[in-house]
């Protein structure tokens, strides 16, 4: 079998080339839909003292050297989440961000080591109107692309079709048929056991060291991200409060958080949130999170003390990170995320 030639090649790069224009386009008529809803573009730092605090996210890195020879560690960011969190501290009302981010441990034909993430907060803003965001920028991305239907593995969607909306609890009950919430106590609490039995009950497999969070997300795996975003954009709403470490309880059920995913072909494309602004709350959350990645993976990240010291004035604010590539990908119908690179990470 011969290897594939490299995408640097000229007859490679003539086949990619129509998309990766198309992806030119994409970007600067998502630039321009910003701007004339006055946002701010930002750039931050790809550099930072922890790269985020989810357990199942991890990061690459590196250290600084300073003029003293002194070794600090420093991660590549796997979000810009927390500088922009910083600059609404600062201020800022409305801002994005379109910038390379770095997630070690995935690769396939929707995850690269390096990727274009579009991320945008509203401050004083509910997360409602992330949704509205996102169905719009599905379609200005489809405009651009000049194309009417998206489709991926033998699932199509209509991107300019207003988005199905759908808790996740109505989603486990469709696809599942899983009373979700039953395992889920009025603190926010999870019962590992009733979710079990609830998934043995429905011919899902599970393993003697699963937790709750674990048989969660092979239910959303096997059964609910494949049915989603098929004729149009699904999104997803509601998540159980232990699965949204940096969102607010919603204010209607206390078991479930202000916490939204939009997915479209079966593809997940944005992540997006109401904002917690409790730093002692958010500190507890993190540690959880990082006593599941050590109980995982065997190591931890630290907590960036100056983020929750920002956190603890920061406005109300929502946000929403989408994957970029993703989306193009989608847009112009290609198979695989590396297709709508320029320079996709060698591997």
């Amino acid at each position: 079998m011969t290897a594939a030639s490299p995408w640097w090649t000229p007859d490679v790069h003539a086949d990619r080339r129509p998309r990766l224009i198309l992806r030119n386009a994409i970007t600067a008529a998502l630039r321009d839909w910003f701007a004339r809803r006055d946002f701010v573009e930002v750039e931050t730092a790809a550099l930072q003292v922890s790269p985020g605090n989810e357990a199942h996210l991890s990061a690459f890195a590196t250290e600084a050297i300073g003029p003293d020879g002194q070794h600090l560690p420093l991660y590549l960011h796997t979000s810009p989440e927390f500088a922009c969190k910083k600059l609404l501290t600062a201020g800022e009302k409305r801002i994005f961000s379109l910038s390379a981010v770095y997630r070690n441990r995935e690769r396939g034909p929707l995850h690269h080591p390096s990727f274009t993430m579009l991320e945008w907060y509203r401050a004083d803003e509910t997360y409602e109107r992330l949704m509205e965001d996102c169905a719009g920028l599905v379609a200005l991305a489809a405009e651009r692309a000049g194309t009417k239907r998206f489709a991926f593995r033998g699932r199509e969607a209509d991107p300019f079709a207003e988005p199905e909306r759908l808790s996740v609890a109505e989603a486990f009950a469709r696809h599942a048929g899983i009373d979700l919430l039953a395992t889920v106590a009025a603190d926010g609490s999870t019962d590992r056991e009733a979710l079990r039995a609830a998934l043995v009950k429905a011919g899902l497999r599970t393993a003697p060291d699963d937790n709750w969070a674990d048989l969660f997300s092979r239910v959303m795996v096997e059964k609910i991200e494949p049915a989603l975003g098929q004729g149009r954009a699904t999104i997803l709403y509601g998540y159980p409060i232990s699965e949204a470490a940096l969102a607010r309880p919603s204010a209607d059920d206390p078991r479930v958080a202000e916490r939204f995913e939009l997915y479209c072909c079966g593809v997940e494309l944005a992540n997006a949130f109401g904002e917690l602004t409790d730093a002692v709350e958010q500190r507890r959350r993190f540690i959880l999170e990082m006593d599941e990645k050590e109980r995982v993976y065997g190591e931890r990240y630290p907590i960036d003390e100056d983020f929750l010291a920002a956190l603890a004035i920061m406005p109300q604010a929502s946000g929403a990170a989408l994957g970029f590539d993703r989306l193009v990908m989608l847009a112009t119908g290609a198979m695989r995320v590396e297709d709508v690179m320029w320079t996709p990470v060698a591997g």
